[in-house]
């Protein structure tokens, strides 16, 4: 079993879909989303250590890009950029 963030949230959208269609009683899923949360608490706690550190990639946190990886001209870091814009 892989352990990244998108299993997590897979996890977490499979938690919902058995509470909805009743294949899991509240107490579990309530467990469930417990686990998430402090999975989520320790991912935080990683990004703040890699940005003190100036520390590599998570190996929680699955980056199909990668640093090495970015478009030219971006800084490090943005993968992309999106415009929002008011019509009027």
């Amino acid at each position: 079993m892989s352990k990244t963030l998108n299993d997590l949230r897979t996890a977490l959208f499979e938690t919902l879909a058995a509470v909805k269609d009743g294949s899991m009683d509240l107490d579990k899923a309530r467990a469930v989303n417990e686990i998430g949360r402090t999975l989520i608490e320790t991912a935080k706690v990683e990004v703040d250590y890699l940005k003190t550190t100036g520390g590599g990639e998570s190996t929680f946190i699955d980056t199909a890009i990668g640093a090495d990886n970015l478009p030219a001209g971006l800084p490090n870091g943005i993968a992309a950029i999106t415009r929002h814009r008011l019509q009027g």
